[in-house]
């Protein structure tokens, strides 16, 4: 299985475990630099993911988490 694969089975089993991922969790967890498109890849395959925008400290930025 190749890193993509990988990073993509990790977030998607975070996610159904109930919890949040942002950009920054994602670095920290899974070595994931590119969240949005790992993502992208998760939607692909059927996952309900959603995304939320959020504002923090003047800052702006998404958090993922399942749908329905």
């Amino acid at each position: 299985m190749d890193q993509t694969a990988s990073q993509n089975q990790a977030i998607l089993q975070h996610l159904q475990a109930g919890n949040v991922l942002t950009h920054l969790d994602a670095l920290h967890l899974f070595g994931c630099a590119r969240l949005a498109a790992r993502i992208n890849d998760i939607r692909m395959r059927g996952a309900q993911i959603v995304t939320d925008t959020v504002v923090e400290g003047g800052k702006r930025f998404a958090r993922y988490r399942m749908g329905a």
